[in-house]
């Protein structure tokens, strides 16, 4: 496994000398940073580190966050409107949501019944309603949402923020992806592309044994340090003839990285430490939520020991390997509550314990998938893929709690109201992070490339 090394600097690169932090010493490193003209923070940050739950396959916007009383009125007719053009197969009439909504909080955000443990967080959410992405296909949005970019690999949300802020803690990975079951995109959703190799995330698909291979019982720590050194210079010799590609460089760093980790990562990925009321708190003791409840569980475990984001993906478990959980094109009142009840409770522990910890206020937490789902009909009881107006939520981190923003129309087809594209959504992550998304650019084949493309605004109704 390719360990994702710390990123003291764009300019410099970590070295091995006996002390395990380089020839060079942490200390010069951290001095050679502030010499090389980093242009970040641009100003204060309001998070510290992100962690983002994605739900992979595209909730259900109309039956979770976004109560729309017309489909009930009009259930069973067409839409009184003509469908977007960009349209993947042909949709039935208006199919009402099953489930009822609340108002909770002293906010009073509408929270479906599904989801009454996060209900229970309703004045620390910052709902978004008018979400709107391009793309209508899992791989292509699931890209965009991911990298900002639909069809080419290009680096992804986490890579950009290790590019431009380094890491908090140099004996563990800066960016790591934690996912049991890879979503059908795989690696390019958090990749490095064209940035080095050494921003690419760290995958722990194994939540039993997240780093394979980590410990080494054959030699002691100053017998590792030599090999380490003899294999740099070998490496050091054999990369100076190809200063090109930075693959070399990002493994010789992973070898220093997990070097290192052999003291701080077991400790850090230890979720069964955790106590009793933490476990039971998130759901570990209980089969229907257990899996996902240690993926969050060991996120709030990595973030508070400095790693800088953390992307936490609820995925594929259907045999039917092309079908992702969120994905109800059919089985619409099964799934979704299935859904719904893996992820609910690990997910309102995860905000309530960041928040007991004095956390939650530096530490931004994103929740949503690539799209949401139509308010017509697939067969009787599914949705189709709907790009065009749909919800995701923030919290902590800088952002306004207990706020509604945007709306869909009275149907939940369009985003009608203070439209949130992708790019402006990785804009304002990238602002409350202390970046200007303008100027966190890299130049590549002849341009400077953004994790927003050529557009993106601050949303700064958001930030609180």
């Amino acid at each position: 496994m390719l360990i994702e090394a710390p990123s003291f600097t764009r300019r410099q690169v970590l070295r091995t000398a006996g002390n395990g932090f380089g020839m060079l010493g942490l200390s010069q490193l951290l001095a050679d940073e502030a010499q090389a003209g980093v242009a970040f923070p641009t100003h204060a940050p309001k998070a510290k580190r992100v962690i983002y739950l994605f739900m992979s396959g595209g909730p259900s916007h109309v039956d979770l966050f976004d109560h729309k009383p017309r489909l009930m009125q009009d259930q069973g007719k067409p839409l009184p409107f003509e469908k977007p053009k960009l349209e993947r197969t042909k949709t039935g009439n208006l199919l009402p949501s099953p489930w009822s909504f609340k108002k909770h909080g002293q906010s009073g955000v509408e929270i479906s019944e599904l989801l009454p443990n996060l209900a229970t967080c309703a004045d620390e959410l910052c709902v978004i309603r008018s979400m709107v992405a391009d793309n209508i296909n899992h791989n292509g949005a699931c890209l965009q949402m991911n990298t900002g970019e639909q069809a080419f690999s290009r680096p992804s949300l986490g890579s950009w923020l290790q590019y431009g802020l380094g890491s908090e803690n140099h004996d563990l990975p800066g960016f790591v992806v934690i996912s049991p079951a890879q979503p059908a995109q795989g690696a390019p959703l958090w990749s490095s592309s064209f940035l080095p190799a050494t921003y690419q995330g760290t995958l722990v698909n194994d939540l039993k044994h997240p780093i394979a291979n980590l410990g080494n019982d054959r030699f002691k720590p100053d017998r590792q340090r030599q090999e380490l050194d003899l294999l740099h210079r070998l490496n050091q010799s054999h990369a100076a003839e190809r200063a090109e590609d930075s693959r070399l460089e990002a493994r010789i760093q992973s070898f220093e990285l997990a070097f290192r980790m052999q003291m701080q990562a077991p400790e850090a990925f230890d979720v069964d430490s955790e106590s009793e009321v933490t476990k039971k708190m998130y759901g570990l003791d209980d089969p229907v939520t257990a899996t996902f409840a240690r993926q969050c569980l060991m996120a709030r475990r990595l973030s508070e020991r400095g790693v800088r984001t953390v992307q936490v993906y609820h995925t594929t478990t259907s045999k039917r390997t092309s079908c992702q959980l969120w994905d109800q094109h059919g089985n619409l009142k099964t799934e979704l509550p299935n859904n719904c009840a893996a992820t609910d409770k690990p997910v309102a522990a995860l905000i309530k314990d960041l928040k007991a910890r004095g956390l939650l206020e530096d530490t931004l937490i994103v929740w949503g998938g690539e799209f949401g789902r139509t308010p017509t009909a697939e067969g009787n009881n599914g949705r189709e893929h709907h790009p065009f107006g749909f919800t995701m939520w923030m919290a902590g981190g800088g952002v306004k709690g207990g706020t509604t923003y945007g709306a869909t129309d009275e149907f939940g087809w369009h985003a009608t109201e203070n439209r949130v594209h992708v790019h402006d959504l990785h804009a304002t992550i990238l602002h409350l992070m202390g970046m200007d998304h303008t100027k966190l650019t890299y130049r590549y084949s002849g341009r400077d490339y953004r994790l927003t493309d050529v557009s993106g605004e601050v949303v700064k109704a958001l930030i609180a």
